[in-house]
């Protein structure tokens, strides 16, 4: 995605939510146009009425789990791993989406996120859906060489081997099917934050309709720091989709290394 002025503009206008064009070919035009992306977070106040929760903020576009700080100024985050389950997204006439993935820096740091990913999307009913990687503000691609269906078991990895480069990797445990892809970037990596994260990304500078994708369980959730430490959830942020003045996602983080993110 190219983080252009006018989709800064979009967002800081508060960009209304548009249904994404479906199909392979409609996919791989928005991707080769710079149409589909993500964001960074985009942070809302919380809503009205809210019980008050700790370590709990709120975002039009984001849901999960985020680790805000490095271990220290030297040991930065140097990769992120997550594994989860396809959910079967569900919905009715028209086009939604949402996109499960694992990634580096976004929140706190939002000059650049190396992430990857699977997009699902209902159109008309039928669930359909992809593997994609990107180094914002470039846009997102889609893996080839990989087929993704409801019930799979996904293993994402991003790993960074300096600021400027890195590699992503997806795995389908369940077809014995692996991509992996080898990026770099003249926007550098942070390496502030990790995230295990629910989105409702975007398409032509607007948020697609958020899919009922029901559960999204990251398991085996941890990162790994400059000089080898590893870090898991337990100081975690938990963020929440807020859109229309609601909270419409519940972030459990249910161990040091699982969260889950249910569509309510």
């Amino acid at each position: 995605m190219k983080f252009t002025t006018a989709i800064a503009t979009a967002i800081l206008a508060g960009s209304a939510l548009a249904a994404p064009e479906r199909g392979l070919a409609a996919r791989v035009k928005a991707r080769a146009a710079g149409a589909r992306g993500s964001r960074p977070l985009q942070t809302v106040q919380k809503p009205a009425g809210v019980t008050n929760k700790t370590n709990v903020e709120y975002s039009s576009n984001w849901s999960g789990a985020v680790l805000e700080n490095p271990p220290s100024a030297s040991a930065t985050y140097t990769a992120v791993t997550g594994t989860f389950t396809v959910p079967e997204p569900t919905g009715g006439s028209g086009s939604s989406s949402a996109s499960a993935w694992v990634g580096i820096d976004g929140d706190t740091y939002s000059e650049a996120i190396l992430q990857t990913g699977v997009d699902f999307t209902v159109t008309n009913g039928q669930a359909s859906f992809d593997a994609w990687y990107e180094w914002l503000p470039d846009y997102a691609y889609d893996f080839t060489g990989i087929d993704i269906s409801a019930g799979d078991v996904i293993v994402a990895i991003v790993e960074s081997y300096s600021s400027t480069s890195g590699i992503a990797i997806i795995e389908n445990q369940s077809t014995g099917q692996k991509v992996t892809k080898e990026l770099s970037s003249s926007s550098p990596l942070g390496g502030i934050n990790a995230e295990w994260i629910v989105e409702d990304y975007e398409e032509n500078g607007s948020l697609v309709d958020l899919v009922d994708f029901g559960t999204v369980t990251f398991t085996g959730a941890e990162a790994k720091a400059a000089g080898g430490q590893t870090v898991g959830l337990t100081d975690a942020t938990i963020i929440e989709i807020t859109q229309n003045n609601k909270v419409v996602t519940d972030v459990t983080i249910d161990s040091d290394s699982e969260v889950t993110i249910t569509y309510v």
